[in-house]
C-alpha cells in the first residue's frame, strides 16, 4: 500500500471547531406568498444581524447557505453567544423565525477551506430538526456564557449518525439584567434592509 504524497499530507490539517448552521424557517413558502422582494428582505436582516454578530463574538462565516449561514469558531462559548445573540436579533426584526444547529468536535481542514467530520454534520443535522425558534446544541464539549442558559432535551436519533446525539435547547437568560445580545439596533438593519431592496423595487417597476 502507497502511502500519501507529502502534498496531500499538506493539504490536510487536524483541528478542533465548533460550527453553527442557521437557517430561516418556511422560508420557501414566504416567498412563495409574499414576493422575492419580501424575500430578499429577509435574507438581508439574517445577514446583517450575522455580520454584527461574528465580530463582536470573534466567530468566522465560513459559508453563506441560500436562506442560511454555516459559522466557525475555534472555541464553543463564543460561537453559542453569537447564536443567541443572532436569534435575539431576529426575533425583532424578522418576518421568519430561525432555528440553528450548534456542535463541536475533531475535524479535518481540506485544502485549506472545507471542513469533514462528524461535527459539521451533527451541527447541520441539529439545524435540520430544530424547531422554528430553537437552537439545539450538541452537549459533548459545551461550554456556554452566564447570560445563556439551556435546556436539557431528549437525545434525538438524526440522519447518517448511527448513536442519538445528546442535545439541550439554548436561549437568552430571562430578566438577565444587560448581556451582549444587542447587536446592531433594529432601526439600522432596517436602514439597511430599505437600501438594499428599493433598487430592486425600482428594476421591478422600470
Amino acid at each position: 500500500m502507497s502511502l500519501p504524497s507529502a502534498e496531500a499530507r499538506s493539504a490536510t490539517t487536524r483541528v478542533t471547531r465548533t460550527f453553527a448552521f442557521i437557517d430561516l424557517c418556511g422560508f420557501t413558502d414566504f416567498s412563495d406568498s409574499h414576493g422575492d422582494d419580501a424575500a430578499v428582505a429577509e435574507l438581508v436582516k439574517l445577514r446583517a444581524s450575522v455580520r454584527a454578530a461574528a465580530p463582536l463574538f470573534g466567530v468566522r462565516v465560513d459559508k453563506w447557505l441560500g436562506d442560511g449561514v454555516m459559522l466557525v469558531g475555534v472555541d464553543v462559548e463564543p460561537v453559542a453567544a453569537a447564536v443567541v445573540a443572532i436569534c435575539n436579533q431576529m426575533s425583532d426584526v424578522g418576518e421568519l423565525q430561525m432555528r440553528a444547529g450548534i456542535a463541536t468536535g475533531p475535524v479535518i481542514i481540506l485544502e485549506g477551506d472545507d471542513y469533514v467530520g462528524k461535527a459539521v454534520n451533527t451541527a447541520a443535522r441539529l439545524c435540520d430538526r430544530a424547531d422554528a425558534g430553537m437552537i439545539l446544541a450538541a452537549t459533548d464539549a459545551l461550554v456556554l456564557p452566564e447570560w445563556v442558559e439551556a435546556e436539557e432535551c431528549q437525545p434525538l436519533h438524526v440522519r447518517g449518525l448511527a448513536d442519538p446525539v445528546p442535545v439541550v435547547s439554548l436561549s437568552a437568560v430571562a430578566g438577565a439584567g444587560p448581556h451582549p445580545t444587542a447587536l446592531a439596533p433594529a432601526t439600522a438593519i432596517m436602514s439597511v434592509v430599505d437600501g438594499l431592496v428599493r433598487p430592486l423595487r425600482a428594476l421591478k417597476r422600470a
